[in-house]
This record gives structure tokens, C-alpha cells and sequence, in this order.
């Protein structure tokens, strides 16, 4: 197996188990030798996991691959601690060759400690070692002279160095502790490295639990241990929209919620408001969590409205607190503040919000924070919990190093932090909506009454980091609230709701039954009603305006034969636009509506039947039937459900900021439907 090969197996091996390393934390290097195209000699190669990427889902691109002999060469031109972020542009030019990922800040310790491989991990019994206030001592008596504790330093140039010394003064060690920070294994093979790495994990892991304390939390307060599950999740939804909205008050976020036992368990405890003030402490940690989390203090049984108004007394707080930590530490050229919202919200009795850009951010941030408190168990049970200075956490989290990567990122889609429900949305057009919209940034509940087809689009869309299904008939409240209540618990709010569930009765007024009325109506009328109502609550509730989406139709205005019962609830579909336009604008949340042309192609409409009764009476095949409709508009053009979807993107996309009330044609122009 060649080095690279070797390397990425070992990668894999230690990412898949997260008691080793946290997501897209730590890294892995293996030196060996390639032929150097230029002279046809060997050269000494460094390849290492580069910025960013996960060791579980490491491939040969994610790798940089740096020259030993020159990376080496920049100890004698090393300009000191204080000006050691200079060294990560250096890097650049110890590459081998063109490609690979950008080198990390960790680079130097891989490249510099003397073993051919090298292991850089943050597992949550290391890290309690490492964040323990007498860690040293306790690494000692954990692993004798085998595992060397080194004191906090950030991570860089200087660390490199300082643990190529502790590697090269102890001949016996096979890893070290860092404080506040994680372990570093080494060995000759690759083989004998991952053995080492996991000996540490391992034996950290044996000794907290052989020498911990049984309950490192404290004892379970009164009142504070977690509701049963149905009434836990009830509340969590309930309460989701008011958090991400004061989560999004300097920009808008996604949020993850989670109810885990450690979670749980934790906010449970007496210990729990000491515990979370201090911080999270792993560089990994923080840099996703913020400095520390936002803590209710309130049991779980409180009323809804007394909870939703303290958490936004402690928010207000939060922000003010923020600021202040800012002002404590901003020095000369410190980046500027980028955001005092909390990206970790704890709710006792309930759970835990995570907060970020997307949902893949969100859910990573609640994850570090799952971390975090087993790295709290971990060193209360043997000793107490003594993060990192706050000073120190503001260097890593305003580091200019940290910012460039920010700069480096792409600029985020238009609907990039928005959650969109599209009913219908398990075929036809409601799938093309949901498509464009999740093309376009958003996360998409796809709502439909079939619950298979809303799995498979949902599927379709990428996944829960993108996508989740929910089923719904829109004649059901309880179904709705549910639907509603699944979407926020799974993005953290809603905020653009596109009306798009309905069936088509074609038939004369004679031979219209009232059940027919009552079916098209139940569906089309008051199921739009419904879900608007819905959407309206949580939108109000987040505070962040919103968009409500009607797909309508032009048989809302033009007056088809045959057509009583669908017509007129497309009429009624047209003017609740315009009522709730004029009563939802004070909220900033807009309500507009798309009129198509009949959809033939992709139509689950079409498909059920109302493409066979609108070909009978127009007097053509049913496979001529979107050619007909072609025919007899001024642009000749046949509509699709991807000319629909375009047009919900066109009013929700931020171009039309300022509008509201609107119902835009896509019927390829029908002059009897023009909008007057």
C-alpha cells in the first residue's frame, strides 16, 4: 500500500469513531518520498490533511503535499511567536507540485516532529485531561512517562516547535497532551501510529471512568429534569421560532435541534450554569459554539409566553455581554466584530439549539457542544473544569488567519438561511418549486400527502442537511400544525411557504356535485387558508418577516367552460393573497401569488385525470393537450413547471423586496386572463 493510500485508510479508520475526533477536527500526516519531476531524483514529501475537510470522508485532494526539506528550512528563517502567523504563507512555498488542499495551521507540528507519522486529534478524554485544572499532574499519573503534557499554546508555528522538542527529549513518549487543546500521537509506521493515537483515547477514556466521580454534574435540581419526550418535542417546536429569530437579529440563521441524553442530562444538574458560563475550551470547540452558550433559567414546566420573554431578556443581555468580551480583547487590527448572537441556545427540561450559516453549520455547532460537555464530565469527575483563558479564546476566534478563511469562502446563495414549506411538493410542480428553491440556498420541508413521494424528493434534494419530507393533508389542522412543527425542529423556523397543494374537478355545473365543491374547496381554499394561518403564527413568532407563495392559476381570472368548482377556488386562492397582503405587511411578511397556464407536462394533476377531461372538452388528444394550450397563446410557448417555479424564486429571491399583493401571469400570455 502506497504512503497516500495508507494514509487515508488510517484517516478513515480514526474519523468514522467519534470518541476519537470531532467533525472535520484534527489531522493526519504520513511522510515518505516521490520522484521529483524536475530532476528525476527522490524527494522527501510531507502529505497532510489541509485546511478544513473531515478525516471520516478524507480523500487524496483534501491532502497537502509539502517538501520536507524546505518546510523544514523555515525553522532558520522563523521570525518569532509573535509574528509566527507569517509562516502559514510560507508554506505555500514548501508544495510539491500543483493541487491539493491549502496547508493548515497544524502543517508545522506534522512536519517538524521527528516521526514519519503523525496524529493530531481532539477526542473528548483527551480533552478533559487537557482541560482539567490539574492536567498535568493527572496525565502524568494516567500514562506515566508515555504521554508528555504540553502547556496551552495556540495553535501554530511555535507549537510545531515546542512539540518536535518534547518528541525529540523523550524518546520513550508516544504522544502528548496539549493543554486546552487535545493529543498528538506518533510512530514509525503507520500502523503504530493509529496504535498509539487510540492507546491514548483509550486509556484517557478507562481512567475517568475508574478514577471519576459518579455524578461530576451535581445532583439533579428539582423541577429541571427533561419533560417526556412527546411534550419535550411540543415545546422545543413551540419555542424554536422565538430562538432563531433572536439567533438571526444581526443575520439569519439555521438552527438544529437537538434533545440528546448528555444534553438532557447535563442541563439537568446543579452544576449546569457554573459549567456553561466557563466556555467551551478546544479551538474546534468555540470557533463553532461562540465563547459560551445562552442559558434559560427557568424550569421546564414554566408557561410558553414567560419562557419566550426571558429568553429575550437574556438575549438582549447576551448581545450586551458580547459586545463587551469584544471590547475586552480588540486590539489595533482585529477583525471586526462579526455577529453578538449566541450560536448555542440551552433549553432545561428540553434540549439544545445550534445555530448556523446552514444547517450542516447548525448541527456541526450542536455537536461541539456535545463535545464540550463530555469534556466537562470528563474533568469534573477527576479534578475541575479549567478552560482556556478568555483572552486566549478571543485570539483564536478573531484570528486573522481564521478570517481569511472566512474571506475565502463563496458568497452565499440568494436564498442561503432561509427555510421554505412547499405543499405539493412530491410531484409536478410543487417538485420543481421545492428544486429551485434548495438549488438556490434553502432548506425545503417538502410537504405532501404522499408521504413516499415526499421522501424521495426530499432524497432527491440532498438529504436532511438540506431537505426533510413531511406528510400532510392540508384539510387537516393537526396535520398542518405537525407538518409545521417538523419543519422547525429541523431547521429552526420557517420562512417562505409556497401554497401549492390541490386537485382539478372538471366538470359542467349540472353534473357538479356539492361533494365535488366540497373536496376542491376543502383542498384548495381552505387548506391554503390553513397553512397560511399556520405560517403566519410562526413567522410572527420569529420575527423576521416571511413570504407566502400562492400558485393560483389563470382560471382565477379567465372564465373556462366546465370548470365551476376549481375556477372559483382559484378565485378564492386570489384573493387571499390580497387580504393577507394587507393584513401580514406590518410583520414584513409578504404574500404573492403565481398564476400559470394549464401545467401539462409533470402535472400530478394532469396525470389524475383532469388532462383526459380538459382534452374531452376541447376536442383533442390528451397527448395534444399542452401543444393546444401552447397554441392559443401570444408567445406560442407551453408551460412547465419549471417556468412556475422560476417565478416563485423571481419573488422570493430579494430583487422584489418591496412588493407584495402581486399575482404574476405564467401562462404564456392568455390576453382573456391579463390581470386588470
Amino acid at each position: 500500500m502506497d504512503v497516500v493510500t495508507e494514509l487515508l485508510a488510517r484517516s478513515h479508520r480514526l474519523g468514522a469513531d467519534p470518541r476519537n475526533t470531532n467533525y472535520a477536527g484534527g489531522n493526519t500526516s504520513a511522510k515518505g518520498t516521490a520522484t521529483d519531476p524536475v530532476t528525476g531524483r527522490d524527494v522527501e514529501l510531507l502529505w497532510v490533511k489541509g485546511s478544513g475537510g473531515d478525516l471520516g470522508t478524507l480523500t487524496a485532494p483534501g491532502l497537502a503535499a509539502l517538501r520536507l526539506d524546505r518546510l523544514r528550512a523555515l525553522t532558520a528563517v522563523y521570525p518569532g511567536v509573535e509574528r509566527e502567523d507569517e509562516m502559514v504563507a510560507a508554506f505555500d512555498y514548501c508544495l510539491h507540485g500543483r493541487g491539493g488542499a491549502a496547508p493548515s495551521i497544524d502543517t508545522a507540528m506534522h512536519g517538524l516532529v521527528g516521526a514519519a507519522h503523525v496524529d493530531h486529534l481532539h477526542p473528548d478524554s483527551g480533552i478533559a485531561l487537557a482541560c482539567a485544572a490539574d492536567g498535568e499532574a493527572l496525565t502524568k499519573e494516567c500514562f506515566g512517562s508515555a504521554v508528555v503534557w504540553v502547556p496551552w499554546r495556540r495553535p501554530g508555528f511555535q507549537l510545531g516547535l515546542d512539540i518536535a522538542a518534547v518528541r525529540e527529549a523523550h524518546p520513550e513518549a508516544v504522544g502528548c497532551v496539549l493543554g486546552g487543546h487535545g493529543i498528538t500521537a506518533w510512530g514509525a509506521t503507520s500502523e503504530e501510529c493509529e496504535r498509539n493515537s487510540l492507546h491514548i483515547i483509550r486509556t484517557a477514556e478507562r481512567f475517568l471512568t475508574e478514577r471519576g466521580k459518579p455524578d461530576p454534574f451535581g445532583p439533579v435540581l428539582e423541577g429541571y429534569e427533561p419533560l417526556p419526550a412527546a411534550e419535550r418535542r411540543a415545546r422545543a417546536a413551540a419555542l424554536a421560532p422565538v430562538v432563531r429569530g433572536l439567533a438571526s437579529t444581526d443575520r439569519a440563521q439555521v438552527g438544529h435541534f437537538t434533545d440528546a441524553p448528555e444534553v438532557l442530562d447535563f442541563l439537568a444538574r446543579a452544576e449546569h450554569p457554573r459549567l456553561a458560563a466557563l466556555g467551551t475550551s478546544c479551538p474546534d470547540h468555540f470557533l463553532r459554539t461562540k465563547v459560551r452558550p445562552l442559558v434559560l433559567d427557568l424550569p421546564p414546566g414554566v408557561p410558553l409566553e414567560e419562557a419566550a420573554a426571558r429568553l429575550r431578556e437574556l438575549h438582549a443581555a447576551y448581545r450586551t455581554e458580547y459586545a463587551a468580551y469584544y471590547e475586552r480583547h480588540a486590539v489595533a487590527g482585529s477583525p471586526a466584530m462579526r455577529g453578538a448572537d449566541p450560536a448555542v441556545v440551552l433549553v432545561p427540561g428540553v434540549g439544545m439549539f445550534g445555530f448556523g450559516r446552514d444547517k450542516q453549520t447548525a448541527r456541526v455547532a450542536g455537536e461541539f457542544y456535545v463535545n464540550a460537555i463530555n469534556v466537562m464530565r470528563g474533568a469534573e469527575a477527576v479534578s475541575s473544569y479549567a478552560p482556556i483563558e478568555e483572552s486566549e479564546k478571543f485570539r483564536i476566534e478573531y484570528w486573522e488567519l481564521e478570517e481569511a478563511k472566512l474571506r475565502r469562502m463563496p458568497a452565499p446563495r440568494p436564498l442561503a438561511a432561509r427555510v421554505a414549506l412547499v405543499t405539493g411538493a412530491g410531484s409536478g410542480i410543487g417538485r420543481a418549486i421545492a428544486r429551485r428553491l434548495a438549488a438556490e440556498g434553502a432548506c425545503v420541508a417538502v410537504a405532501d400527502v404522499d408521504g413516499g413521494s415526499a421522501e424521495r424528493v426530499a432524497a432527491e434534494l440532498g438529504g436532511p442537511d438540506r431537505a426533510v419530507a413531511v406528510t400532510v393533508d392540508v384539510t387537516s389542522e393537526e396535520q398542518i400544525a405537525a407538518a409545521f412543527a417538523a419543519a422547525v425542529l429541523a431547521f429552526g423556523g420557517v420562512d417562505l411557504v409556497v401554497n401549492n397543494a390541490g386537485i382539478s374537478i372538471s366538470k359542467p355545473l349540472l353534473e357538479t356535485t356539492a361533494q365535488d365543491w366540497d373536496r376542491q374547496h376543502a383542498i384548495m381554499a381552505r387548506g391554503s387558508f390553513l397553512v397560511s394561518r399556520e405560517a403566519a403564527r410562526v413567522m410572527t413568532e420569529q420575527r423576521m418577516g416571511g413570504d407566502i407563495v400562492y400558485i393560483a392559476s389563470k382560471n382565477g381570472v379567465f372564465a373556462g367552460p366546465n370548470n365551476i368548482a376549481y375556477g372559483a377556488t382559484k378565485a378564492d386562492q386570489a384573493h387571499q393573497v390580497r387580504l393577507l397582503a394587507a393584513e401580514l405587511g406590518e410583520h414584513g411578511i409578504r404574500v404573492n401569488g403565481v398564476n400559470p397556464d394549464g401545467v401539462v407536462r409533470g402535472s400530478g394533476i394532469f396525470a389524475g385525470g383532469w388532462g383526459a377531461r380538459r382534452a374531452a372538452v376541447y376536442g383533442v388528444e390528451e397527448s395534444e393537450l399542452g401543444a393546444y394550450y401552447a397554441r392559443r397563446t401570444l408567445l406560442k410557448r407551453e408551460v412547465l413547471p419549471e417556468h412556475v417555479a422560476n417565478a416563485v424564486f423571481a419573488l422570493t429571491g430579494g430583487d422584489l423586496s418591496h412588493t407584495t399583493g402581486l399575482h404574476i401571469p405564467v401562462d404564456a400570455g392568455v390576453a382573456a386572463a391579463f390581470l386588470r
